[in-house]
């Protein structure tokens, strides 16, 4: 694998590790809704255990058609950063793409457990530990997924967006706990 890929994917595991703890900690609370209309901590873990999933199979048919993938531009550099920075922001709310939405169940009953949900991570992970593995070098600066609102990416920009898209969630993660415990 690549030493720069290495690394975000290491921060990746460390920051989803921390997430589930997080989700995990609030035991039976964590499929409690903090409002109506607002998902629980086990909707967040499942949004972003469906997200990566559909990330990583993407990743796989582009590896597939590899002589179609674009190059890397300043543009794409452009979107990825403001993606990154918008994401980071503390208080910032995005709807998430009806792709992605329509993959996480509309009630907390129909959701998994999260002990379920780790295992199905953990393996997801591993097929992307595989992916980046295997990753050839020649596609590095190569244009090979598309983000529903900051378009196409580098497989490293890819990373940097699922590092940030587990830290944004991880944020409210917190904010669901503190009207929780508020609640209680």
């Amino acid at each position: 694998m690549n030493h720069r890929l290495h690394l975000r994917f290491e921060q990746l595991e460390n920051a989803t590790e921390k997430l589930l703890q997080s989700a995990e900690n609030l035991g039976e609370q964590a499929y409690q809704l903090p409002a109506p209309g607002q998902w629980s901590a086990a909707h967040v873990v499942h949004h972003l255990l469906a997200s990566e999933a559909a990330i990583g199979q993407y990743l796989q048919q582009k590896l597939r058609e590899q002589t179609q993938l674009g190059s890397g531009t300043m543009a794409m550099r452009f979107r990825s950063g403001l993606l990154r920075l918008l994401l980071r922001l503390p208080g910032i709310k995005f709807k998430a793409p009806s792709r992605v939405a329509a993959l996480t169940p509309a009630t907390a009953a129909d959701l998994p457990s999260l002990a379920d949900m780790r295992a199905q991570w953990l393996a997801s992970r591993r097929q992307l530990e595989h992916l980046l593995n295997e990753f050839p070098g020649q596609l590095i600066s190569r244009a090979i997924f598309k983000h529903p609102r900051a378009g196409m990416l580098t497989i490293q920009q890819t990373l940097d967006f699922m590092l940030d898209h587990v830290l944004h969630h991880q944020q409210q993660l917190g904010r669901i706990g503190k009207a929780l415990r508020k609640a209680a």
